[in-house]
């Protein structure tokens, strides 16, 4: 059986230190799914132009963040990287006429080893990372994601990791408060985007930045919400699609993840 393809909501950076609902899930859910070959992740805080291969074989650590508890810095998460692999995936990007450059040094930003630290943290599973582009859009990823399907067959977790909703001016108006009452308009584009996804209605999603209630409020830009776009096109045309987590923090950072395959 392949693996399926995963969208998850990361959080912020100190997820990973504090009791949460979002952050259990995560540390649950690597055995649920069970362990991989390897993993190819598609990090919200990883833009470029282009679509952009690391090959790195041993990647470092990217703490890209301030402000949180100085004890973040000290997290190490040193799954290997995949070359060959990496190779392979650039191969397949650049075969599916999205253009497609690598780069041979690059670390794990949060993004990256956030989730991947609670989801499998005997970091024994090699990683490759792929850039998002932000200014590309919601059928590009999908494009991206879907040039990257056949991967699934051949034990490969392939990650989309970003926010289900990601207004950070909101979330910070409740940054004492993580219980604080979900907000009515992130609700509404929560509940319209988890239908259609469910549902199947790629086109709706594709066109959610004029089709979905609150779009632009819950994503004023849209690099967190593009790793969505990349797990559901790696999933291929007809997967099915589950909704595997819900919780929010702050009043407006919803923490959905979603399998899809």
């Amino acid at each position: 059986m392949p693996f399926p393809s995963l969208f998850v909501s990361h959080g912020a950076p100190n997820l990973i230190l504090h009791n949460s609902d979002a952050r259990a899930f995560l540390a649950g859910y690597g055995r649920l799914i069970g362990r991989p070959e390897a993993i190819v992740v598609n990090s919200a805080h990883f833009e470029t132009d282009m679509p952009t291969v690391v090959t790195d074989p041993h990647p470092e650590m990217i703490y890209d963040f301030g402000g949180f508890e100085p004890e973040l810095r000290e997290v190490v998460y040193p799954a290997p990287g995949a070359p060959k692999l990496a190779e392979k995936v650039a191969s397949l990007i650049g075969d599916a006429g999205l253009g497609v450059e690598t780069v041979d040094r690059r670390g794990y930003d949060h993004g990256a080893w956030l989730p991947l630290a609670l989801l499998y943290p005997d970091a024994d599973v090699p990683v490759v990372q792929i850039s998002v582009q932000p200014n590309a859009g919601s059928a590009h990823h999908m494009a991206l994601g879907a040039a990257l399907a056949q991967l699934r067959d051949e034990g490969v977790l392939i990650v989309g990791s970003g926010a289900f909703t990601h207004n950070l001016s909101a979330v910070f108006q409740n940054i004492a408060q993580e219980d604080a009452p979900l907000e009515t308009w992130v609700k509404d584009f929560a509940d319209w985007t988890t239908e259609r996804i469910t549902t199947g209605a790629r086109d709706d999603l594709i066109h959610y930045r004029d089709r979905a209630p609150f779009a632009v409020e819950n994503h004023p830009t849209e690099e967190h919400f593009l790793p969505l776009f990349t797990a559901l096109g790696a999933a291929g045309e007809s997967a099915p699609a589950r909704h595997v987590h819900a919780s929010h923090q702050y009043g407006a950072m919803m923490m959905d993840a979603f399998a899809f395959g």
